[in-house]
């Protein structure tokens, strides 16, 4: 299960380029249940996400599988997408607090820094281990507004956009 909140990007972090970061393409079979296809750097995957719904957290909820592909594959399904791609550039952020009790036990911020049709867009999503640090989460000052229920923001509304 995955248990995640998204925000728009207030500030982008200082020195961005010392962070781990890969560049995503990624493409959709169908939204119901969501069938995406992903070139991240060398590796391909599809993953197959459904979405829970739940009134305990405004975070949200996927069940979540992934399956490796090899290039041709990824190359073929790409051909079946109707949807648009989305791209990206993902940089993954150790999350730090500002007090001085330092770490957020180990919560990485995933930053997306959009490319082509949807430049200009910057989001940064958080997972989380369960829905009550999810609901006890306090971003950071460089995170904007919380969309994590906006599915205008979902990648998958994004490709589907012209």
């Amino acid at each position: 299960m995955e248990i995640e909140r998204k925000y728009l990007v207030r500030q982008l972090p200082d020195d961005l380029e010392q962070y781990e970061h890969i560049e995503i393409e990624q493409a959709y079979l169908c939204t119901s249940p969501t069938l995406r296809i992903r070139r991240m750097g060398d590796a391909y995957i599809l993953t197959v996400k459904q979405n829970l719904r739940t009134e305990l957290s405004s975070a949200i909820h996927n069940r979540e599988e992934e399956f490796a592909l090899t290039e041709h594959s990824y190359q073929h399904l790409l051909q079946k997408c109707d949807m648009g791609r989305v791209s990206k550039t993902r940089y993954r952020i150790s999350l730090r607090r500002q007090q001085a009790d330092g770490a957020y036990e180990g919560l990485v911020a995933e930053l997306d820094i959009f490319h082509g049709r949807h430049a200009g867009l910057m989001l940064v999503e958080v997972e989380f281990p369960n829905t009550q640090a999810a609901n006890a989460f306090v971003p950071p000052s460089w995170f904007g507004d919380d969309v994590s229920a906006d599915y205008h923001y979902r990648n998958s509304y994004l490709a589907s956009i012209q």
